[in-house]
């Protein structure tokens, strides 16, 4: 009788944000919880969500410039730009290069 080696596994784990299973590598641990792992999308997300409220709290050209943005985004989302062909290319490009 022969004994099959086991196939090396990919740990995988569940996002605590959005509930999506990834890769280790694809997730960001909580430094005082390293039981909660969010993803790297979800990571971007509550980033963007910490910097607008800092924003509220902290008022300042900077903290207007980025609302300026963030009311953009939410046009071109709740229009769907985002999905149109070669502009929600550029769009979603745009997108991953602003704050």
């Amino acid at each position: 009788m022969s004994v099959q080696p086991e196939r090396e596994r990919v740990s995988e784990a569940g996002c605590w944000c959005c509930g999506g299973t990834f890769p280790e590598a694809e997730l960001v641990r909580l430094g005082n919880h390293p039981e909660v792992g969010v993803c790297l999308r979800c990571a971007r997300w509550l980033r963007r969500r910490a910097v607008q409220r800092f924003d509220e709290r902290h008022p300042s050209p900077a903290a207007r410039v980025r609302g300026a943005v963030q009311g953009v985004r939410a046009a071109v989302i709740r229009k769907g730009w985002h999905r149109r062909g070669a502009l929600g290319a550029v769009l979603r490009w745009i997108d991953r290069h602003l704050p």
